[in-house]
Order: C-alpha cells, then structure tokens, then sequence
C-alpha cells in the first residue's frame, strides 16, 4: 500500500497523535516505533515522505536514514528536539531534506508536510532522473548512460505509456491486471503482450537487461519499478 507519509518516532503517543491528525486532513500517514518497524513497513509498503525521529530508543535515525537511502529517494524529515547545529548539519549531509524542531505544533507539522509532498508530486509528475536514466514525460522522451554520454532510447507509444505508469507508481508492486485496465484499458489483454513490451522495455532502459534493476518481476504479483 501507498502512504503520503510514514511517521517512524519512539515517543508512541506522540506519533498516534499526528497520524491521527494527519490522516484527518487527508495526509495518509502510518506510524512505525523503530527501526525494525521500518525495515518491515518498506518490504510491503511505501511512503512519499517520512518524518524520522534521531532518537530510536537505542537505535539512531542517523543509520536509518543512510539505509533508507538505498531504498527511496523520497523526502525525509528529520524531527527532533536537539538542538546543535552538528546534528543539523549531518542530518541535511547524509540525505534529510529538512530538521525541525520540537516542540511543534502539529498544525505546522502539518503545513510543511503538505508543501513538501506537494513538490515531491510536482516532481514526480514530469518525469524521472538518475545517474543512468532520464524520463521527460510531458516530452515522451527518454535517455540513458551506457557510456560517458546520454543517449536516446526509444520506444513505441504504448511501452512508453507503460513505462511512465510504472514509473508514476515506483516501488509499488503493480499487478498484472492493473497495467492491463490502466494502460491498454482494456482487461483482456493477454499475459504473453505484456511480457513482450516489458522485455523491449527492458531492452531500451536498463544497464543489464538480464539482470533487470527497474523493472523487477515480482513472481505471482506483477511488476514493480525500483527508484533508486
């Protein structure tokens, strides 16, 4: 499942507290406790956005982060109530997007929950880019990396649209099904049509088409495309 935000603090009535009020006001938010409880939740979920606590009981938001890293590329925010610009400074280092302070109102929290995922959105609906790959959805273009230069890649109209949806709901696993009604609209579509256009796709955007690092079979479910 898909959540605007994830809430990962110790300080378990405060996180109810937010989540609650958060969800009140159309922000879908989970909560997690600690670290654990977050290596869990990104196994079968994902987040837009995460407001993550340094202090995890006898585990650090510091590590977290570094290992969330290498999973999701979305916002993270740290919250805290230290106060040395040292945190600050290694919090932004290691990949926060922003630090705020406690005490905070939740209202607030609220209001820079907001304005980030609405810029996340912003960004994720023009397209994708990493040090290997660049989408352009409003252009319908396509580049890769394979050597020290960009290069177009190419592809028809409907593995486009096929590659833009995955990339539009990146880290979700997406059923068969669902690419079947969302991007042929039609659910009669036959599993052998989608595996081909997902080979060319393949074929056209990664660096080992063998050995897929997007687009990654999830056997018995469908797809998923992995953002790095």
């Amino acid at each position: 499942m898909r959540y605007d935000c994830l809430i990962v603090e110790d300080e378990t009535m405060f996180a109810d507290s937010a989540a609650e009020y958060f969800n009140l006001f159309g922000v879908r938010t989970a909560v997690v406790y600690d670290f654990a409880g977050c290596r869990s939740f990104w196994e079968v979920h994902t987040a837009d956005l995460m407001l993550l606590d340094i202090n995890l009981g006898e585990e650090s938001g510091f590590a977290l982060c570094r290992e969330l890293r290498e999973k999701t590329q979305a916002p993270i925010l740290f919250l805290s109530a230290r106060t040395s610009d040292d945190d600050k400074i290694l919090a932004l280092n290691i990949g926060g997007d922003d630090y705020i302070q406690k005490p905070c109102s939740l209202g607030v929290l609220l209001a820079k929950v907001k304005v980030v995922l609405k810029r996340y959105a912003k960004s994720t609906e023009e397209g994708y880019a990493d040090e290997f790959l660049r989408v352009d959805f409003s252009a319908k273009t396509i580049c890769v990396k394979r050597t020290a230069f960009w290069n177009p890649a190419k592809l028809t109209a409907l593995e486009f649209k096929l590659l833009s949806y995955l990339i539009k709901n990146k880290n979700r696993v997406i059923s068969k099904q669902e690419l079947f009604e969302k991007v042929w609209e039609d659910q009669f579509t036959g599993d052998g049509t989608l595996n081909v256009h997902i080979r060319k796709i393949r074929e056209a955007v990664e660096p080992d088409p063998g050995s897929p690092r997007y687009i990654v079979t999830v056997w018995g479910d469908g797809y998923k495309f992995c953002a790095t």
